[in-house]
């Protein structure tokens, strides 16, 4: 089993549901300063950071860029992935060394229709990891994902 996987947001899996999930993931690091991805660039994977802190960054098109949130070990980003994004709608840069597990999107959703009741843990679990700051995201994420799913 990848040791990687015994972070916060995955913590309440049980060892079956680790399983499936172990082999979907792969270890991604990075040194600091770099772009892990840019906004517009085709939606992949979804990240967990093991260690490290990166920053969300957004730039309008008619303004310099701007830091929407910095991000620390345990927290997601890339959920664009998940919910069937074409593209990343912000870019993310490690400000520190990082280390991180990622997971295809494509292959989460693919588990979610194929082990329901894991996906819908899942799905939960990632809709209070990113949605802490919005009132009643929790609720809107999870609807996006599980209709993201159904489709």
């Amino acid at each position: 089993m990848n040791t990687d996987l015994k972070i916060p947001f995955l913590k309440y899996l049980t060892s079956e549901q680790l399983k499936l999930l172990d082999p979907l993931f792969e270890t991604f690091s990075a040194p600091a300063e770099t772009t892990i991805f840019e906004r517009g660039d085709e939606a992949v994977y979804l990240y967990l950071i093991v260690r490290g802190i990166i920053a969300i960054q957004y730039k309008p098109y008619d303004g310099p860029k701007i830091t929407l949130t910095r991000l620390h070990a345990g927290d997601v980003f890339g959920w664009s992935s998940v919910v069937g994004g074409e593209a990343y709608a912000s870019s993310a840069v490690s400000l520190t060394r990082l280390k991180s597990i990622r997971i295809r999107g494509a292959d989460l959703r693919h588990l979610c229709v194929t082990h329901p009741d894991t996906g819908r843990f899942i799905m939960e679990k990632l809709a209070e990891v990113v949605s802490p700051r919005w009132k009643n995201a929790k609720d809107q994420v999870r609807d996006i994902l599980q209709n993201n799913i159904q489709t």
